[in-house]
């Protein structure tokens, strides 16, 4: 076979591949064992990390709501202030011998056949620090520990229908999306008939959803840390970069920052030539971009499934889950897109359904387990977007199915009698 492929190959470079194949062949001995070192090194550290997470407990803690929720988002941006947790990566011996990665926590959005609920999923280790700061800045709020609702429910193909979903930013990670405080939601003391909550509309889908029918939203979330972009094309990374250390979003954005700045100049970066007064637009999005990299960050990968028993199952629902962020995106600056389907366009993309029941496969495993996605780096948000796309609303948001508390716990007056 080698040798047909050799012969078919134009005379003058047969010679050269046969030189290399019996260069490679002599060398052997020095080529080989360095081979062997990369892949076991790789297949040690996918070893230690799976038993690094498969030995940790976890929980699922759901947040049970007020009638009346004063607060605004801004609450739950410093919440998440304190989820930006970077330890357990600090040495080479966490890293490489422990296998221990910085904690992931998991943001979840749910509607059980309409009831929609708050989720937060964390190790067991972090549960006190997640409900101690829920409580700091949401004294009102009821914080139980429950059974994991995706344990409930076994995924076949047979008895189950569904339809999933990764989400992405169609730009940089360091534009910024629209934000509650573009909405001016940052102002407490506005009467809650006032306010436009862009969480309405997804809890107004997730409450619309009928019997039979489940919908789950994850925001998987764990501290950014500083790495060299994986988003460079390969040919980009061996290039030298303006500033020192590794290559990461915030130093991308004040490049971008200094790049709309320039444009101003009126010859061409001339600055002696004078420069032009910036535009409206072009303001807001320095402004944005300067507030945007100015807030600590998560590495995020968002996820979404629609399962449906085989009778009641309601495509509607999947043009609920394209469209569930579109509120928070900005033509001038960042939007939200899908990142991978469980389906495709054409009929002969997928033969018999086979990668289609593949990918629901995947996904569905991927969510139970809480999982980043291998095939798609995570995207960075900073606090005040995922305060934004996970927050406790107030009482402008009048979803039926959407459940509160009807009367506050307290404890007992300190003086009564034993």
């Amino acid at each position: 076979m080698m040798e047909s492929l050799i012969t078919s190959l134009p005379v003058s470079f047969q010679w050269l591949v046969i030189s290399v194949l019996n260069n490679l062949y002599l060398f052997l001995p020095l080529w080989l064992p360095f081979v062997f070192l990369f892949i076991l090194w790789h297949v040690w550290i996918y070893y230690i990390k799976m038993k690094f997470v498969v030995n940790q407990e976890y929980t699922l803690i759901e947040i049970k709501l007020p009638n009346e929720i004063k607060k605004t988002p801004l609450a739950m941006e410093l919440f998440l202030v304190a989820l930006n947790q970077t330890i357990g990566e600090a040495t080479f011996i966490h890293k490489y011998i422990k296998g221990s990665e910085r904690p992931t926590f998991s943001l979840e959005l749910v509607s059980l056949e309409g009831e929609v609920k708050f989720f937060i999923w964390t190790r067991k280790f972090w549960k006190n620090l997640v409900e101690a700061q829920i409580y700091a800045q949401y004294p009102d709020i009821e914080v139980t520990e429950v059974i994991d609702y995706t344990k409930l429910v076994k995924y076949s193909p047979e008895n189950l229908s569904m339809w999933g979903c990764e989400y992405k930013l169609k730009k940089e990670d360091f534009y910024p999306i629209k934000t509650y405080i573009d909405y001016r939601l940052e102002t407490e003391g506005v009467k809650e008939e006032e306010k436009t909550d862009p969480l309405s509309p997804i809890l107004e889908f997730l409450g619309s959803v009928g019997k039979g029918q489940q919908v789950w939203m994850q925001i998987l979330v764990k501290a950014h840390k500083a790495e060299r972009h994986k988003s460079l094309k390969w040919k980009d990374r061996f290039k030298k970069v303006e500033f020192s250390g590794k290559e990461d979003w915030r130093d991308q954005g004040q490049g971008e920052v200094k790049k709309l700045v320039e444009k101003v100049l009126v010859d061409e970066g001339d600055p002696t030539k004078g420069y032009r007064i910036m535009t409206k637009g072009e303001l807001n999005v320095v402004s944005a971009l300067e507030r945007s990299i100015s807030k600590l960050s998560f590495d995020c990968n968002i996820k979404a499934i629609y399962l449906a028993e085989k009778d009641k199952f309601d495509a509607i629902n999947i043009m609920g889950l394209l469209g569930a962020f579109k509120q928070f995106n900005s033509l001038d600056l960042n939007q939200f897109g899908i990142k991978s389907a469980t389906s495709f366009d054409y009929p002969w993309q997928d033969y018999k359904g086979m990668r289609a029941n593949r990918l629901k496969r995947l996904l569905f495993n991927s969510f139970k387990r809480r999982s980043f996605s291998t095939e798609y780096r995570p995207f960075v948000l900073n606090t005040e977007e995922l305060a934004t796309i996970y927050h406790f609303p107030g009482g402008v948001i009048q979803t039926p199915t959407f459940s509160r508390l009807v009367s506050k716990k307290a404890e007992a007056p300190s003086n009564l009698p034993i």
